[in-house]
């Protein structure tokens, strides 16, 4: 295992210090307090009907999180030491928080729309569960550029599935029954549960080094572990997209996923894992790209790759031999700005502003894009990144910057690098997190543990 440079654990260490505040009940009080503040918001402003009725439920259970987090801190004035106010019980308090901000509006809407109502769901749910039909009916998610052009001009744009061929299987359960557990949603959140859930067991699972097993190491990665989930789960942003529309959430699982076998060092279960990811949305791919760049630092690139070129391309085999048309109208016009119509993903970031108020503004834009992207691709080529850690902070940054530029993006896609900068941290390997300092009782100085 790398060992970082000793100027990266100190800043590590102030990291923790933070994070440590209250024994991580601050953090949790102001995550809580201004989630809260933000459903209660979009409940009464927002233009989209799915989002006011996710703030209505989704503020009265961040609500009931803060005051518990409230009775959790004056608990642990009085008794320190009190198993009310330690690490399981956040993540007690995390996943009822989860419970009541997601799978409960989810669970709500998804009743209602089967009883009939027509504005519990975003459009990508309905793309989704349009695709697996089609994927049942004629083999392929796809509709071809004529069909697309014969529909009416207010659903043409309805016509497109702008995803990777494997999203289509959650859309499958609504083709073989129209019921409210079927709503694709309820298996987009099932996915996300247990990429996440095997990602918690697989840190847990990852062996601290001999000499190294204390307390304090076991506790500062399981508390990292917690920031990163609470990231993934009850983040807002997070939390909305599960509940109104839900695709994006499965596709950040399993690069979660991916880079968490990249820190237990097996790099073949983190191809499947971002190969997985990649057969659902083209998200996952610049993730694929710096996994396979970490493989290579170690002479496991062909079995990153494996997994992670490997999976979509046979995703894509079966769309492309039934209609090469139809899956190049839908994976590769659409995005780029060449189909029939465009898309409504329209976030004040510089690349849609740029690509908007400029002559050739669409040009420059993906010129910039480009440029980032070789910018990146230099970066790995001369320093490859050799840590999971490092992987996962080039993925984040990386896809900071491709969402500013992207001519077309949505403020919703920041999920995915707040998720990975999040889940960053529980990627340390025990033994190059520092120590907690201890007393030396000879000399009475501090040392490290």
């Amino acid at each position: 295992m790398i060992v970082d440079h000793p100027t990266a654990q100190r800043r590590r260490w102030h990291w923790w210090t933070l994070d440590n505040a209250a024994g991580g009940l601050a953090l949790d009080l102001g995550l809580y307090a201004v989630s809260a503040t933000f459903a209660a918001i979009t409940a009464v402003t927002s233009t989209l009907l799915p989002h006011r009725a996710w703030g209505a439920v989704a503020a009265v259970g961040y609500l009931l999180a803060t005051l518990t987090v409230i009775a959790q801190l004056l608990l642990r004035r009085r008794s320190p030491t009190s198993r009310l106010t330690g690490l399981p019980a956040r993540w007690a308090v995390t996943g009822l928080t989860w419970a009541t901000t997601t799978l409960l509006p989810l669970a709500w809407q998804s009743i209602d729309r089967a009883s009939g109502r027509t504005d519990r769901a975003q459009e990508e749910v309905l793309v989704v569960e349009h695709a697996g039909s089609r994927l049942l009916e004629h083999g392929t998610p796809y509709l071809g550029p004529d069909a697309i052009a014969a529909l009416p001009p207010g659903e043409q744009l309805m016509g497109y599935t702008p995803y990777q061929p494997g999203m289509a299987m959650f859309g499958l359960p609504r083709a073989l029954l129209d019921t409210w557990w079927t709503d694709s949603r309820v298996w987009f959140a099932v996915g996300t549960a247990l990429a996440l859930a095997l990602a918690v067991a697989a840190l847990r699972g990852t062996p601290i080094t001999a000499g190294q097993a204390t307390p304090a190491a076991t506790q500062r990665r399981d508390a990292a572990l917690l920031r990163g989930v609470q990231a993934a789960t009850v983040l807002p942003i997070c939390a909305l997209t599960l509940a109104t529309g839900g695709d994006d959430l499965p596709v950040l699982a399993l690069c979660l996923l991916a880079l968490t076998f990249a820190a237990a060092d097996r790099p073949g279960r983190a191809g499947l894992a971002v190969g997985l990811a990649g057969a659902l949305k083209l998200f996952a791919w610049p993730v694929a790209l710096v996994l396979i760049a970490w493989g290579l630092t170690r002479r496991a690139g062909a079995r990153v790759a494996a997994g992670a070129i490997g999976l979509p391309i046979a995703a894509l085999l079966p769309a492309l031999l039934v209609d090469r048309d139809a899956l190049t109208e839908n994976v590769l016009r659409f995005p780029l700005g060449h189909g029939l119509v465009t898309s409504p993903a329209q976030s004040p970031f510089p690349g849609y502003l740029i690509a908007s108020a400029l002559p050739a503004g669409r040009l420059i834009a993906a010129a910039l894009l480009v440029a980032a992207g070789v910018a990146i691709a230099v970066r790995l080529a001369r320093r490859p990144p050799r840590t999971a850690v490092a992987t996962a902070l080039i993925c984040g940054y990386g896809l900071v910057a491709a969402i500013a530029l992207m001519p077309t993006t949505r403020f919703g896609y920041l999920l995915y690098p707040l998720a990975l900068l999040t889940w960053a941290p529980a990627l340390h390997h025990p033994v190059d997190t520092p120590a907690a300092p201890v007393p030396d009782e000879r000399s009475g100085r501090t040392t490290s543990a």
